[in-house]
């Protein structure tokens, strides 16, 4: 059976969570031009003074007259600006903070040191924020800093200053207002602050739970219940933080059954989450043990933390790390500040320095579990396999009702065609699921994978009927179903139309289209597979097993040469090596000699 059959998604890893990266988050110059606020604006710097950086490259007494040195400022600015387009944070904080050095007075230069060193969580971000006053992230840093030295009146004046066209400030702005009046011991104005926000507007739900949060930290219980049920009220599928948040406030003031149904409020299909409350009642008192705050510098360090997870949402990946690094200034402990950060950090392959932030993570704290999910996938995207193996193994030992340390196990050895293991991994997850929920169908479908690759056909085929049954819609499921009927020769009209319904749902996934022209390969309607065979490969025009199908369709049409093109074409694109031997035959002997 060909191995790159339908889709990398369901003949390689299985995506556990959907794709973020539609695109590349904004490279950190355009950044420092959002962060900025100035784009276009009279008086602004066009970039850097390239005099003044190459001066920094003058022969010292010591070299030879003239000579270029790229170690120099001119060559620290280029480096940088290069880490950064990599979302390396670390060289690129390196680089453009020497660039800063040797050319201090440069605008454009600062900035991006600036940025750099925020993005990468540098002690000198402090110091060149103070030199940008009309630079939002500057403001915030500088606001922060002065609040965690208790100078309330100079954190309301940056604050203040804050520019309110830059989108998003005009929810944060108030929040951030709210916690130095709650910082100056005035619960009343800081209430106050977060009114507008409470009675009307898309962020009401986030302008309750702050205040919330506020009437807690002020032993005022009637208003923090009032608000926390607001808040949760306001929101159809609250995240965990609102849950661990809200669902604290209601314990510990009393409200206990209440919280306790918070567990059932977690997003479906939130494996993630779902880990911390595996375990029942007491999970899940264990999640709301602790206030979410203990001072209004944590509070403002949480409001940082929900602007970081809405720019998140939004795509805005470097943005997103720059407000959570601002938060871990504040509170360098906070568990979802380090699960954000680390979390744009992987996505952009930076794994050593994602590793870093969640080892910083307390094991005593609540969230500690996901945390070492996240390691375990960050250890097995740096080829570390065996400790990835052992943390989410003791994580299972932990916590014996949690399906998804063996769920997350079987990913990472399958991806490794582990299959017979993968198999036994995935068999304890689902002994572990308490009620199937329709979200469940990712486990059946990843354990039907695991089972067909490890020859046992019968288990897999039950496996992605289940998945079907639990969401009838999933194309992926639909189309490695219906492609391995095609390959046994077995209910072939039935797999054209599961194919037909996954091709509606992704006309674009060349794969996809690939498994409906080979059903109709199969079926003998050759006109049909050469039209959609075509197409597959205008969409995937690199994978070998859709342009070695396009052949072999050429072929029974009586195109010989051009079936001939598209067999050397799918040779040159590294088949699985079975493949490779089929394919080399057809181009010796013909179709006919190579029985499909």
């Amino acid at each position: 059976m060909a191995r790159n059959s339908g889709a990398p998604y369901s003949r390689a890893m299985l995506p556990r969570r959907p794709d973020r990266r539609l695109s590349r988050p904004l490279p950190l110059v355009l950044l420092a031009a959002l962060a900025a606020g100035c784009a276009g604006a009279e008086g602004a710097s066009a970039g850097p003074d390239i005099g003044a950086l190459l001066a920094s490259n003058a022969p010292s007494a010591q070299g030879s007259p003239g000579r270029f040195r790229p170690n120099g400022g001119f060559g620290a600015y280029l480096a940088g600006r290069f880490a950064a387009s990599e979302s390396d944070t670390g060289p690129a904080a390196e680089q453009l903070l020497r660039a800063e050095r040797l050319a201090p007075q440069d605008e454009e230069v600062v900035r991006s040191a600036f940025l750099a060193a925020v993005l990468d969580g540098r002690a000198e971000a402090l110091r060149l924020a103070r030199r940008l006053p009309d630079n939002p992230v500057a403001v915030l840093l500088v606001a922060g800093a002065e609040a965690q030295a208790g100078r309330w009146d100079r954190a309301e004046a940056q604050l203040r200053a804050l520019p309110q066209q830059q989108d998003g400030i005009a929810v944060l702005q108030p929040l951030l207002l709210a916690w130095v009046q709650a910082g100056r011991g005035q619960p009343d104005q800081a209430l106050a602050a977060l009114r507008p926000l409470v009675e009307g507007g898309r962020a009401r739900a986030l302008g309750a739970l702050h205040g919330a949060m506020i009437a807690d930290l002020a032993g005022r219980g009637p208003e923090a219940l009032r608000l926390s049920r607001l808040s949760l009220a306001e929101t159809g599928e609250p995240n965990l933080r609102q849950i661990q948040v809200a669902g604290g406030i209601l314990l510990r003031r009393g409200a206990e059954a209440e919280a306790l149904r918070l567990g059932q409020r977690l997003p479906r299909g939130a494996e993630d989450a779902a880990l911390l409350t595996a375990g029942g009642e007491a999970s899940l008192r264990a999640l709301f043990a602790d206030p979410p705050v203990a001072s209004a510098v944590e509070g403002i360090a949480e409001a940082k933390i929900a602007f970081a997870g809405a720019l998140r949402g939004q795509g805005a990946g470097e943005f997103s790390l720059a407000m959570a690094r601002l938060a871990l200034r504040l509170r360098p402990a906070s568990a979802p500040a380090l699960l954000l950060a680390a979390e744009a950090l992987a996505e952009e392959r930076q794994n050593a320095a994602a590793l870093a932030l969640l080892q910083r993570i307390p094991e005593a704290d609540p969230l500690a579990p996901i945390g070492t999910l996240r390691r375990a996938a960050v250890l097995a995207r740096m080829d570390r396999t065996e400790e990835a193996e052992a943390l989410l193994r003791e994580l299972a030992a932990a916590r014996p009702s949690a399906p998804q340390p063996w769920a997350r196990l079987g990913d990472i050895l399958r991806e490794r065609r582990r299959f017979a293991e993968a198999l036994a991994a995935y068999d304890a997850a689902v002994a572990r699921l308490e009620g199937v929920r329709a979200a469940d169908w990712t486990l059946f479908y990843a354990r039907g994978i695991a089972a067909e690759r490890a020859g046992q056909w019968p288990r897999a085929e039950a496996d992605f009927r289940r998945a079907l049954e639990l969401s009838p819609d999933q194309p992926y499921v639909l189309n490695y179903l219906a492609y391995s009927w095609v390959e046994q020769g077995r209910n072939l009209e039935e797999a054209r139309r599961m194919l037909e319904r996954a091709v509606a749902l992704r006309p674009r996934d060349g794969n996809i289209v690939d498994s409906l022209g080979w059903a109709h390969f199969r079926l003998g309607d050759i006109p049909r597979a050469v039209e959609l065979l075509e197409r597959a490969v205008e969409l995937e025009p690199r994978n070998a097993t859709i342009n070695d199908h396009l052949g072999d369709a050429y072929w029974m049409a009586g195109r010989l040469a051009e079936a001939r093109f598209q067999w050397r074409r799918a040779l040159g694109l590294d088949p699985e090596p079975e493949e490779a031997e089929r394919i080399e035959r057809k181009l010796r002997e013909g179709l006919a000699a190579v029985a499909r």
